[in-house]
């Protein structure tokens, strides 16, 4: 039994839900957003709550249940305030800047990085070494964080690098003479 599964979906204050077939559809004050379901599940509503049960007892099935409440939570979510993600910059030299739709990132390479930032997403650059991702899709928001750690990720020893806010980096000590 999943645990995730099991808990229906309140709707928000403003938020709305309707469903057809294996669609639905989360209508809010910042956001609209559409979900197909497969087949393996079964969609339902019923006071203010969505409901996700399984359709048989297959492996398949019961990923499906799980996944596709976490879906629709996200959705109901995301439609009444974007997602964030933070990042913070370390390394003597590192930083970044916006010029438009393009993140310019100096980042100890022999040449500048520039991030084009696809649509959906908004990026600020508080300081130069934070960067703040934001957007109404978990998924893409997620990812493009993702894609502009991968640059240059913290190294184990001096912890230099592009890191989630608050994540912490495990330190090795070095080579003892």
């Amino acid at each position: 039994m999943s645990r995730i599964g099991k808990q229906p979906v309140a709707l928000l204050d403003g938020v709305s839900a309707s469903i057809s077939g294996q669609t639905i559809e989360v209508k809010g004050p910042k956001a609209t957003h559409t979900f197909t379901a497969t087949d393996d599940v079964a969609l339902a509503m019923d006071e203010g709550k969505v409901t996700v049960e399984p359709r048989g007892k297959s492996k398949r099935a019961r990923q499906q249940w799980g996944m596709t409440r976490t879906i629709i939570a996200n959705m109901v979510q995301d439609s009444k305030e974007p997602f964030k993600k933070e990042l913070e910059i370390q390394g003597v030299g590192y930083r970044a800047q916006l010029a438009g739709k393009v993140l310019k990132l100096n980042l100890g390479l022999s040449h500048d990085v520039d991030f084009q930032i696809p649509d959906g997403i908004t990026i600020t650059c508080p300081k130069p070494t934070e960067i703040i991702v934001e957007g109404h899709d978990r998924q893409l928001v997620g990812q493009v964080a993702a894609n502009i750690r991968e640059w240059r990720k913290p190294e184990p020893y001096k912890g230099k690098g592009i890191r989630y806010k608050g994540e912490y980096i495990f330190q090795k000590e070095g080579k003892k003479k």
